[in-house]
């Protein structure tokens, strides 16, 4: 008889035990980021930076909004990078990123499609937890997906916008194309080079 095995096991069985694994509908998805100030963090502690520097801020009575977003380049593998962010408006914000690479995708809208995704799946598992952590942080912050897609006339792009902003939506969030995602189309871009 044989067994079928996830397909995920060997990356399940072999990943250390600091690292935060979280189900979701479709699998197990490991929820580790890298911040630039704090080094690595796993998701509570994403969430207690984002309550810190919340708490930081407040003073100011500026808006507060959590970005997440995706970009990716090719090389022998595509490498995406996931980039969590929460700012307050008028006086800068924090964020943290994550590197995969998956096998090589050529076709833009495909690539388009999947950095939609790994953004709007992190973003449900950012969100659960935090409203299920801190409900105050969760009330007073809104959320946004940036996507790196523009509507350049040229660009390869522009035909994918209203589909990957109709998803969005549909999702619940708000969502920037270029030139306003930043979290896309510069911080992850940058990492992602």
């Amino acid at each position: 008889m044989q067994i079928k095995l996830p397909k995920n096991i060997f990356r399940m069985l072999t990943m250390p035990q600091k690292y935060d694994i979280v189900k979701t509908n479709e699998k197990e998805v490991c929820f580790m980021f890298i911040s630039p100030t704090y080094g690595e963090v796993n998701m509570e502690q994403v969430i207690e930076l984002m309550r810190e520097f919340y708490d930081r801020n407040k003073q100011y009575g500026t808006n507060f909004g959590v970005v997440v977003g995706t970009d990716s380049q090719n090389f022998d593998k595509t490498k995406m990078v996931s980039v969590i962010l929460i700012q307050c408006e008028g006086h800068g914000g924090i964020y943290f990123y994550k590197i995969e690479n998956v096998n090589h995708i050529q076709n833009v809208a495909e690539k388009l499609n999947y950095e939609t995704h790994l953004s709007l799946e992190y973003a449900n598992i950012l969100l659960n937890k935090m409203m299920e952590l801190d409900e105050e942080l969760f009330s007073n912050i809104s959320f946004a997906i940036h996507i790196d897609a523009g509507n350049n006339p040229k660009g390869k792009t522009k035909e994918l916008i209203p589909s990957l902003v109709g998803w969005i939506h549909s999702c619940g969030y708000e969502c920037c194309v270029k030139p306003n995602s930043y979290a896309a189309s510069s911080i992850a871009n940058k990492i992602s080079k």
